[in-house]
């Protein structure tokens, strides 16, 4: 049973073709788009792939997004399923205030992460971090309750407000520094020290509130970026969403 999973974010759309729907199932084709180039799929990179049986995704970028995904499956039959979070699934509890409105990327991303976590050990707390557009910072009871999280502009948002609200502000990229001598290093140290410290302090926050040292996971395609500036230890896993689509999956398609 071949298995398409589709991550449509708010600047690109990955996909996988795996030979089947179980975590760890053999990976036949993967690729990636900038959602401009969405619509040339059908006649690009999927018109070779075997037909998937079965499709999963998840989609942040919005209804329109997600009907131009769908005209592109056209070329299979196959159902189009879009995760939307429930109260629990996959051994994960949902703790937001109205649980259908968490980010289907955020809900999945922490399913993907729960279960590499018990592969990995005894059920611990976790905070799960994507860095994309947009950054999350989510928290994980070690019983496997998400408890909340936390929302913040990613680098190029952060920028680009700066260069918005600021007069005389459009300065090329910089470095990150301890102590930043010009304005490109100022920005990129400011906006890579501001991600950080989110994630510190949601670290600081869940071990207080379970008495144990939590495990951090960070994905999301400027999650390298952040790699050198973290005084923590933490995983970086490059794709978490498509870990979370499987576990969902091999539960949900099960003969």
């Amino acid at each position: 049973m071949k298995f398409l999973a589709i991550d449509v974010g708010n600047t690109r759309l990955k996909w996988a073709l795996y030979q089947n729907p179980h975590a760890n199932a053999p990976v036949l084709a993967q690729g990636a788009e900038f959602l401009d180039n969405i619509d040339k799929l059908a006649e690009g990179a999927w018109s070779a792939l075997p037909a998937p049986e079965r499709m999963l995704g998840c989609v942040v970028a919005g209804e329109a997004v997600r009907k131009r995904v769908e005209a592109q499956m056209e070329l299979w039959d196959v159902a189009a399923q879009w995760v939307v979070p429930s109260i629990a699934e996959a051994g994960i509890r949902n703790g937001y205030d109205f649980p259908t409105r968490l980010g289907a990327d955020r809900w999945v991303a922490m399913i993907g992460a729960w279960h590499r976590s018990l592969v990995q050990g005894p059920a611990r707390p976790m905070v799960v971090v994507m860095v994309g557009t947009a950054v999350t910072v989510d928290a994980i009871d070690a019983d496997g309750k998400f408890l909340g999280g936390l929302i913040i502009p990613g680098h190029g948002i952060m920028l680009r407000a700066l260069e918005t609200g600021t007069a005389g502000l459009r300065v090329p990229t910089g470095d990150v520094r301890e102590f930043p001598t010009n304005t490109s290093d100022a920005l990129t140290s400011g906006g890579t020290y501001a991600i950080a410290g989110a994630v510190e302090r949601m670290v600081q926050h869940l071990r207080s509130h379970c008495g144990l040292e939590p495990k951090c996971i960070m994905t999301g395609g400027a999650g390298w970026k952040m790699a050198p500036s973290m005084s923590l230890q933490f995983e970086l896993v490059d794709n978490l969403i498509f870990d979370g689509l499987l576990e969902m999956a091999a539960r949900r398609f099960a003969a």
